[in-house]
């Protein structure tokens, strides 16, 4: 949870509406500010210039990837991202990113320049908000807020607004456009807050009846299971809310599984831990999903709204066994409750106080010992499997690398507090399935919107958030050309960042999709060969933007290196990319048999 702020308002003789921007930054604690300057912005622009003693303006590439950076940002400390770009293509360029942040629950700030009032629908150069390209109407459909300052009379409320919905819960992006004259008019009877609850709080609670009604339900079950998903990664940042699941499941012997979003909010190497269920999930839910011996037989869900790639495509393995077996739906957002699946309990409330009463109900609760004790057996029984659908290719060493064995070796040699950043595509589906997270570790992912370059942007805000903790990305090669003139941004403000490429010069994940659902009988290379990136020398594009960058084709040698990147990275602030040659005909695991469809025949 963010701690409450106090700062005293700046004080100038006539206060401008830049001036009470610049003061609410830094009441809400943002040191950073990420972007592209530009004509549209051209007075606050002095503004953030007066006030370089307390923020940084990071002059980013291209302001899709501010905006991916300034995600990466949040997500790592969780404070506030704020992007500053200018007006028109400023603005839309850095939408995307914006859109992302709001799909995926970050907290973020986009400030847009805007051109002088006066010249409002005169068809003046880059006009965004009053000719043919409405910035706001495009911002309001894509964020949880978005709003013109029109004048120093209302800015303040304005202002107030945006943060008050960005540090909602959930998390939001929010959008301001700000008319380069009105970043200079002058305030009227200004009196700016001097704290942050004096204008924003949050819901601190959830239902204690229902929490005892929902856990009474969940522990009359034989075999109970627990689902966390990304809402609940805030508030289990919180070590006591994070020891009370530990206490809550561990006392009960209730397994656990996660969405792919939230992996590793939930100690994968925990004996309670199923891992992940849903995109490229392990093995280990479906076992206990869908056994006979003692069926599965009630659920809790907490933080995830259980969408496509969180519930197989909404597989009905999910729903428990039995006329009255409980489906229960926990979430601060009570529109997504029962959206996918009928429910037999929804409780509207926030993740970290259900969890936290969870545990206060225990010592009322009369413990089965002997039920939990043959759960936490079968637990381990199902465990003893492997959780991989390929193991081979997880320990192979053979040359190309198998991407599977790519994580062995990532999972072997970074530090156990390292930030993970996943792009989307194939490396996707490598690193949810093969690797295992475990507190303090970390793991991002875009999955509500999956674009690709994400990773290749978020990893540079994660390190200037966190520049003490290794921060690393896993980006395929297409994602890395999309965005990766971002490593010249790390560059020039000495960020570690490392990213690891897996370079196979496709669109694999298009291309292997196509083939496996509408294969061409006479040209079975066809979808490959479409998709091809015309071999990119990716070693010389690294480093011609600042990275130290280096190519390996076996797992033996990605692990030789890794000391030696990870030193660079983190003592000399130096870029870091790795290139490493994959087998291109490894296929991730999207396509499980238990799930998924049959091949089409070719």
């Amino acid at each position: 949870m963010a701690k409450e702020t106090t700062i005293a308002p700046a004080s100038p003789s006539s206060p401008t509406v830049g001036d009470m921007i610049m003061h609410y930054f830094n009441l809400e604690g943002v040191k950073h500010v990420f972007g592209i300057p530009g004509g549209g912005l051209m007075n606050f622009l002095v503004d953030l210039k007066n006030n370089t003693d307390s923020i940084e303006y990071i002059i980013c590439r291209q302001e899709t990837g501010a905006a991916y950076i300034a995600d990466g940002y949040y997500r790592a400390t969780g404070k506030l991202g704020v992007v500053v770009v200018t007006t028109g293509p400023g603005a839309t360029n850095a939408l995307t990113g914006v859109m992302n942040a709001q799909a995926d629950g970050s907290a973020m700030l986009l400030l847009t320049g805007e051109i002088d009032q006066k010249y409002f629908g005169m068809g003046y150069l880059q006009e965004g908000i009053d000719g043919g390209l409405n910035i706001n109407a495009i911002f309001t459909a894509a964020t949880g807020y978005s709003s013109v300052v029109t004048s120093g009379t209302d800015a303040e409320t304005i202002i107030k607004q945006a943060f008050r919905d960005a540090l909602s819960i959930p998390r939001q992006a929010v959008h301001l456009s700000l008319p380069v004259n009105v970043s200079i008019e002058p305030l009227t009877n200004a009196v700016m807050s001097v704290n942050t609850t004096a204008y924003r709080t949050n819901p601190q609670g959830a239902p204690v009846g229902a929490v005892k009604k929902a856990m009474t339900s969940l522990l009359a079950c034989k075999r109970p299971l627990l689902f966390l998903g990304n809402g609940c990664r805030q508030a289990l940042t919180d070590m006591s809310t994070y020891n009370n699941l530990l206490l809550f499941v561990e006392t009960f012997g209730i397994p656990v599984i996660t969405t792919a979003d939230g992996k590793g909010i939930f100690p994968e190497t925990h004996k309670l831990s199923l891992r992940v269920y849903g995109m490229a999930d392990c093995m280990w839910p479906y076992a206990y999903l869908t056994a006979t011996d003692v069926p599965y037989d009630g659920i809790m869900i907490i933080g995830s709204s259980l969408g496509e790639l969180s519930t197989n495509s909404w597989l009905p393995i999910l729903k428990p066994q039995g006329p009255d077996a409980p489906f229960i739906q926990v979430d601060i957002n009570q529109k997504i409750i029962a959206r996918s699946f009928e429910v037999t309990q929804g409780i509207v409330g926030e993740a970290g106080a259900f969890i936290n009463d969870l545990a206060e109900l225990i010592p009322a609760v009369k413990v089965d010992t002997e039920l939990i004790e043959e759960r936490k057996q079968a637990i381990a029984t199902i465990k003893k499997q492997t959780p991989f659908i390929n193991p081979d290719s997880y320990y192979s060493n053979s040359s190309p690398v198998e991407p599977a064995a790519l994580m062995r070796v990532l999972q072997e040699t970074i530090p156990p507090d390292t930030k993970i950043f996943i792009d989307a595509g194939n490396c996707v589906g490598w690193s949810v399935h093969y690797l295992a997270i475990q507190p303090p570790a970390s793991f991002y992912t875009s999955l509500a919107m999956g674009p690709m370059g994400f990773a290749v942007g978020a990893v540079v805000g994660a390190k200037i958030g966190c520049p003490n903790q290794t921060c690393l990305a896993i980006v395929g090669d297409g994602a890395f050309l999309m965005q990766g003139n971002e490593i010249s941004t790390a560059k020039k403000y000495q960020v570690g960042a490392i990213w690891i490429v897996l370079f196979d010069n496709n669109l694999s994940m298009v291309s292997q999709g196509m083939d496996y659902f509408a294969p061409d009988n006479e040209n079975p290379d066809v979808w490959k060969n479409l998709y091809e990136l015309g071999n990119p020398d990716l070693l010389m594009y690294a480093q011609s933007m600042g990275a130290e960058a280096c190519k390996v084709d076996s797992p033996a040698d990605l692990a030789l290196i890794m000391p030696k990147v990870l030193e660079q990275a983190n003592t000399k602030h130096i870029p870091q990319v790795i290139i490493v040659d994959i087998n291109k005909n490894a296929t991730p695991p999207y396509y499980n048999p238990v799930y998924l469809p049959k091949k089409a025949n070719k």
